[in-house]
Order: C-alpha cells, then sequence, then structure tokens
C-alpha cells in the first residue's frame, strides 16, 4: 500500500534541480516562452510560490512511497482564506521507471484525501494540451475543463 509523506528536505533539493528545467521545457515546448528566458522565467515563478521552499504557508510537497520506495510526488497548495475553499495542484509527477503501474491515479486518490482533511471543497490543476496521458488520467477521475487557453502559432 503507497501513502504520501511530507518531502524531505534533500528530496526537495532534488526535485527542484529536475522542477525548474522541467518547467522551462513544458512553457517553451507548450509555445508559452522562448528557449532563451525560460529558465530564468521558471526559477523566478517557482521561487515566488515557494519562497520558505517546503516551509511555504498552505502548500504541501508529498513524496509517493510504497513500501520504502519512493515512486513519485505532488505539490497541493490549499486555499483556506477563500470563501470557498480550494486547493490547487502544481505538480504531479511519477518516476519513469514506475510509470503505467497506477500510481498517478494512486497519487490523485491519495491528494483528495489531504484535501478534504483540510477542508477543501475543490482541487484545480493544470495540464498542457499536449500531455495526453495526464489528461485522460484527469478526466478520468472527474476534473473537467473549466478555462481553455488556445494558441495559434505564426
Amino acid at each position: 500500500m503507497s501513502k504520501l509523506i511530507p518531502m524531505t528536505q534533500p528530496e526537495y533539493d532534488v526535485y527542484l534541480k529536475h522542477l525548474i528545467p522541467d518547467y522551462a521545457a513544458d512553457n517553451v515546448r507548450a509555445g508559452y516562452w522562448d528557449e532563451s528566458e525560460a529558465l530564468e522565467k521558471s526559477r523566478q515563478q517557482i521561487e515566488s510560490l515557494l519562497p520558505q521552499g517546503l516551509q511555504t504557508k498552505d502548500h504541501y510537497i508529498y513524496t509517493l512511497v510504497d513500501g520504502e520506495q519512493a515512486v513519485g510526488m505532488i505539490w497541493l497548495r490549499a486555499q483556506l482564506d477563500r470563501a470557498v475553499k480550494s486547493g490547487f495542484i502544481f505538480d504531479v509527477m511519477v518516476d519513469e521507471k514506475f510509470r503505467g503501474k497506477g500510481y498517478g491515479k494512486e497519487l490523485m486518490l491519495l491528494i483528495e484525501e489531504k484535501a478534504r482533511e483540510l477542508g477543501l471543497q475543490s482541487i484545480g490543476l493544470h495540464v498542457f494540451a499536449y500531455n495526453k496521458v495526464a489528461k485522460n488520467l484527469y478526466e478520468s477521475m472527474g476534473y473537467e475543463v473549466s478555462s481553455l487557453n488556445m494558441v495559434k502559432k505564426l
């Protein structure tokens, strides 16, 4: 049985080394950022979201472990100061060697439990359109499109 445990500082340090370039590459691939500016924009956005790293208020970053093995992670921000308490998932990741084994769905179900414990009434997330596997997973779990960005390359 897998479970979520709070990410440790060493895990977080490794995570950031991958998150910044991966998020930059996603935005370049989606056509939002130019490659020359992407790394710096990614770093700035992540630093603004997590100014105190793992201790940033209302941000919950977990490692998914199966037995003793870390297989993935998830990052949720809880917006508890609003009339309708909601959450937003900033990142979901299953290590490549563990993909296709149901861990993505497990991550999503476990974060829903945490969200309910926090009193959240909904969870949102963003998925890049080219990420069909993630989009299919989220739709199969009841996530619906609430807004849609469209781009035409010239």
